[in-house]
């Protein structure tokens, strides 16, 4: 069952943040804060930067610069709470885990050849009922759809509820019904308890629709704002050769 959040972050400063491999700049010069009941979308055209710079956030990439998570009376949270929904899960599909297994396996370290409590089942069944897929209880992991997985991988990352939720082209192999809860699934999560989401997509027509926040990058900021200040300026037009109206 998702835990209510309290709300300990208000904001997540990222300074002067730059990422080398070999010498060669992969971004650099990134400046944003990030806050706290905000749906943050990170745009740009492919080889911007984007996914670097998600990791660098989740510590799986060294960096140089800052990135301070930092709660209502200022002081710095050294172990925030993120979730993170990932592109695709890789793993191996002949394995015997099914969906209860993986999400059990998240938040508890009970050997799961002991059993789970019945308890414990009944809050993943009713977890998976928030996005309509309380049919995979039960269901091999490796016989999900794309789009079955992402919402697996969702749910898992909300629970416990983080600080901050990433998400990196969540709904690939989502179909429109399903993308259409997948959103709303997000924009309550961000309304109810007050979270910082970070998104990642190429489909400009959904973040144009639920993000409240758009950074432009290509290897450092170019452009970040409200949504329809970024989609309307010339440094989107010059990314994407046309500029949105929001």
């Amino acid at each position: 069952m998702i835990n209510h959040n309290n709300c300990g972050l208000c904001r997540i400063d990222i300074e002067n943040l730059s990422v080398e491999n070999r010498g060669d700049i992969i971004i650099h010069d990134i400046n944003i804060t990030l806050h706290c009941g905000e749906l943050t979308a990170i745009i740009g055209k492919n080889g911007a930067g984007k996914t670097t710079l998600l990791q660098a956030i989740l510590g799986e990439r060294p960096h140089n610069g800052k990135i301070t998570f930092k709660s209502h009376d200022d002081a710095a949270i050294k172990a925030p709470k993120i979730g993170y929904v990932p592109q695709q899960l890789v793993f191996d599909k002949s394995t015997p885990v099914s969906v209860s297994d993986f999400m059990l396996s998240t938040k508890t370290k009970r050997p799961l050849w002991l059993g789970a409590k019945k308890q414990d089942i009944n809050n993943i069944k009713a977890l998976l009922a928030t996005l309509g897929c309380e049919y995979l209880l039960n269901r091999p992991l490796g016989n999900l759809s794309g789009g079955e997985i992402q919402k697996v991988m969702l749910l898992t990352a909300l629970d416990p509820m983080p600080d901050l939720l990433i998400l990196d082209e969540p709904v690939s192999g989502v179909d429109a019904v399903g993308l259409d809860m997948f959103y709303k699934k997000i924009t309550s999560v961000r309304d109810t308890y007050h979270i910082a989401i970070i998104l990642v997509s190429h489909d400009l027509n959904l973040i144009k629709k639920y993000a409240d926040k758009a950074v432009l990058i290509d290897k450092t900021v170019i452009k970040q704002g409200e949504t329809k200040e970024v989609f309307s300026s010339n440094e989107f037009k010059t990314s994407f050769g046309y500029t949105e109206e929001v």
